[in-house]
C-alpha cells in the first residue's frame, strides 16, 4: 500500500471514529433524557451505532494490517 493510499486509509479510519462517536453520542442522549417514553426509537438508534462501530472496527483493522504489513 502505498504512503498516499496509508494516509487515505488513515483519513477514513478517523472520520468513521467521529461518525461512530457521534451515534454513541445519540445513543446515550436516547438512554439518559428520552427513556422510557420513547422506546419505540431504541432498536433504529441502536442498530446505527452498532453498523457505525463495525464500519470503524473494520476500517481500522484494515489500517492496522497494512501498517504491520
Amino acid at each position: 500500500m502505498s504512503d498516499d493510499e496509508l494516509r487515505e486509509l488513515d483519513r477514513e479510519v478517523k472520520r468513521l471514529k467521529r461518525l461512530a462517536g457521534e451515534q454513541a453520542a445519540r445513543l446515550h442522549d436516547l438512554v439518559e433524557d428520552r427513556l422510557p417514553a420513547a422506546w419505540q426509537e431504541l432498536p433504529d438508534v441502536s442498530q446505527a451505532t452498532l453498523l457505525a462501530c463495525q464500519a470503524w472496527a473494520e476500517a481500522n483493522a484494515r489500517l492496522q494490517a497494512a501498517v504491520k504489513g
